[in-house]
């Protein structure tokens, strides 16, 4: 059994997703868009119901360990989105606590998307080794 994690990129425009093993190779990867699902209920059914595809697709028996989610001002403390200006979904969207019902059994981390960037490229790419490094990321800056 292999031991992954999900890891979840929300963006303006679209939403990324894979699934991974704990030396960053993708077991898969896919996206949906962002907008277009109606309400954020709409969102986090059609986003659980294209990840759960996936897994059940997958020729491995696989062990989720966790979800990472990067988020636009996503709030690492509290699990929610806040206030992000390129999200339709406006004010505070406790999205972990939403998301979980999707997937009761398995742990769900929120952070702001361009930390979450920031930590990906330290443990898995260009900054991997390195203390001290500067990541600059770059959106669509569609809402």
């Amino acid at each position: 059994m292999i031991e992954v994690a999900i890891g979840i990129d929300i963006g303006g425009t679209n939403t990324s997703f894979g699934i991974v093993d704990h030396e960053g190779h993708a077991l898969f990867e896919g996206s949906i868009r962002t907008n277009g699902n109606g309400d954020i209920e709409g969102y986090l059914s059609n986003l659980s119901k294209n990840i759960k595809s996936q897994i059940s697709s997958l020729n491995e028996e696989i062990d989720i360990k966790g979800i990472g989610v990067g988020a636009p001002n996503g709030n690492y403390y509290n699990g929610t989105i806040e206030h992000a200006p390129n999200l339709v979904w406006k004010g505070v969207i406790p999205f972990v606590e939403m998301f979980q019902k999707y997937f009761p059994d398995i742990s769900i981390t929120l952070t702001n998307d361009a930390n979450a960037a920031a930590i990906g490229e330290m443990i898995f790419g260009g900054a991997k080794g390195m203390k001290d490094f500067i990541v600059i990321t770059l959106g669509t800056g569609v809402g």
